[in-house]
């Protein structure tokens, strides 16, 4: 189906389901982009790559772009006032569901025109949504993506874990296990800081099929077990049947440190930049 009949077909199911004339998907210079409340969501795609050989992309990372209705740029701070209520009150919960339905479907719509059979989109879910959402987690989307022509076995969702969510950490497992059960693949993201025991736990209960860590301010590290960490987050990954992911790599030194220490996948400005020059020699 072409990309503005896929935009019509969900503006015309988001107006029937809401009863409010709400048509939040927009279709311009071939991209999409969704409309909630006074800001824009659009889309940015981010390869992951074999870290032996980077050349090969085994899928694309969707990235939010936030701007409001006047081209200005929003912070994220400023987002999540937006999203942000006091946590007792229900509104909360349907904000952030729909905030991150609407999000995701602007995602996969972006990524139809170069989606590829062999290749995953990875797709992040706000912890909240996966509280907020009390079962048939990922049945909602499954339907989104069926439209789009493609199965959720082409989809990870992304979860990023921090200590914030330690004490919910069961409560997000169902809800992983129910995205697993419908055929999703699962993410599970960390940084540095986050790589204590109850996230080491958090893997091996859930046994995701990527693990991802964050190489931001990893050269501020200051830890003589950096590399036996790594080591040991690598290990579990293969010994689970996952792949390792280091995100977020904007040099080199940090590309030989994935390498080093074993991740199997690597995400980041610097491959981009690698391949711009390559091409350009």
């Amino acid at each position: 189906m072409p990309l503005q009949q896929l935009v019509e077909y969900f503006n015309d199911r988001l107006e029937q389901e809401h009863k409010n004339g709400l048509r939040p998907f927009i279709l311009e210079n071939g991209a999409v982009r969704g409309v909630f409340g006074p800001i824009l969501i659009g889309s940015r795609l981010s390869p992951i790559r074999e870290t032996l050989r980077s050349a090969n992309v085994i899928g694309q990372i969707a990235q939010l772009s936030v701007t409001s209705n006047s081209s200005q740029t929003i912070q994220s701070s400023e987002l999540e006032n937006i999203l942000s209520l006091p946590t007792e009150e229900p509104a909360q919960a349907e904000s952030i569901i729909n905030f991150d339905r609407l999000s995701r479907a602007v995602h996969m719509l972006n990524y139809l025109p170069q989606a590829h059979l062999d290749e995953l989109l990875f797709l992040e879910v706000d912890p909240r949504h996966i509280l907020g959402v009390k079962e048939d987690h990922g049945a909602y989307f499954e339907e989104v993506i069926v439209a789009c022509g493609l199965k959720t076995a082409n989809v990870a969702i992304s979860l990023t874990a921090n200590n914030a969510y330690t004490g919910f950490y069961q409560s997000l497992l169902k809800g992983l296990h129910n995205y697993q059960r419908r055929g999703y693949r699962v993410a599970l993201k960390f940084d540095y800081h986050t790589l204590e025991k109850s996230a080491f736990e958090l893997i091996t209960k859930a046994a995701p099929d990527f693990i991802g860590l964050s190489a931001l301010d990893l050269d501020r590290v200051r830890d003589n077990k950096l590399l036996e960490k790594l080591q040991h987050f690598n290990s579990l990954s293969r010994s689970l049947n996952g792949r390792s992911i280091m995100l977020n790599i904007d040099d080199k030194k940090t590309a030989v440190l994935a390498r080093k220490t074993g991740f199997d996948l690597v995400q980041g400005h610097y491959f981009e930049q690698a391949l711009d020059i390559s091409v350009a020699s």
